[in-house]
């Protein structure tokens, strides 16, 4: 373990380092492609971008996933669905019987080949988890793009239509705040009853819950920071806004996260920093232990002030 400020402000509050809790979750980046660039985006994915999984690495993927103790698979990117293998991915798993969570950033739902995605999650009754950084659209866009806001809120609507975001439909849409700069993340319960409101009042959208998640200083939004001179001021920030109580649902804790290239590391911030796990039986797809995962030691840096400052991101 490096003997970084998180470590010690982590030893101050613990007895012991922060230890895995028999992961239930397997989260595999697919690649960072993707048909946009986010101003906050933690893995700079873009249409620029070439690392995928390969075929053969999305098969040991699913037999990981099938035989060990994992209740849900959760896929992200950049913009998972532009894997090619995505959708027989999905279909086997579902298949299986298993629960599986797409992190989508909705625009995609209008490139071209994509039209029928929200059809395809509906049928394979896949929870979606969809990036919304606010609900008003001059603040989207300034993170995301123009014309991104009118394109999300188009795309929320199909959804609505299929069934996601009712209470009673069994289709889960869950939304992702981000702050718009160098913020802490409000408390999430707060702001989903604003977002509640007002995404129903104003375009009569529904959907089932908020996270929150303050900006990680990695990727481009750490370009960002460097670039204003602030990487230090917004680092300092976190330390101070440090809160014990959320190493409790921190999300490492709960699950194990697979690279595109197969590599495993305890999140998908500790992959793009390419942070190995502590467990040295377990680097890579091909070697998998659940059992030696299960009760690792998390390897942490000080990025990780960025999932336990303020109300965290769990």
């Amino acid at each position: 373990m490096n003997n970084t400020q998180f470590d010690q402000k982590l030893l101050s509050v613990n007895s012991v380092p922060l230890q895995a809790l028999g992961p239930k979750i397997l989260q595999v980046n697919l690649g960072y492609r993707c048909n946009m660039a986010c101003k906050h985006c933690h893995v700079a994915g873009s249409p620029a971008r070439t690392e995928i999984m390969e075929p053969k690495t999305v098969e040991q993927v699913l037999r990981v996933f099938l035989e060990n103790p994992f209740e849900t698979l959760d896929l992200t990117g950049g913009a998972p669905e532009l894997n090619p293998a995505f959708r027989g991915l999905v279909s086997r798993a579902r298949k299986a019987g298993r629960h599986v969570v797409a992190r989508t950033n909705l625009t995609i739902f209008f490139e071209e080949g994509m039209a029928d995605l929200p059809e395809f999650y509906r049928d394979h009754n896949v929870d979606l988890i969809a990036s919304l950084p606010y609900y008003l659209e001059d603040g989207v866009d300034r993170v995301r793009g123009s014309g991104t806001f009118k394109k999300s809120i188009e795309a929320l609507k199909r959804l609505n239509r299929l069934g996601y975001g009712a209470e009673l439909s069994g289709r889960c849409l869950s939304l992702v705040y981000n702050p718009q700069g160098m913020f802490l993340a409000p408390a999430q319960a707060t702001l989903e009853t604003v977002y509640k409101r007002e995404l129903k009042e104003r375009f009569d959208i529904s959907f089932n819950r908020l996270y929150t998640f303050s900006n990680m200083p990695i990727g481009r939004f750490r370009e960002f920071l460097v670039r204003t001179s602030n990487f230090d001021k917004y680092r300092e920030m976190l330390s101070r806004a440090f809160n014990p109580l959320t190493l409790d649902n921190i999300m490492c804790r709960h699950l194990v996260n697979v690279r595109w290239d197969g590599k495993i590391h305890d999140c998908d911030f500790n992959q793009v920093l390419d942070i190995a796990t502590t467990s040295p039986s377990s680097g890579h797809i091909t070697e998998f232990d659940y059992a030696a995962l299960a009760r690792r030691t998390i390897a942490v840096d000080d990025h990780c002030f960025g999932c336990t400052a303020g109300q965290g991101s769990s």
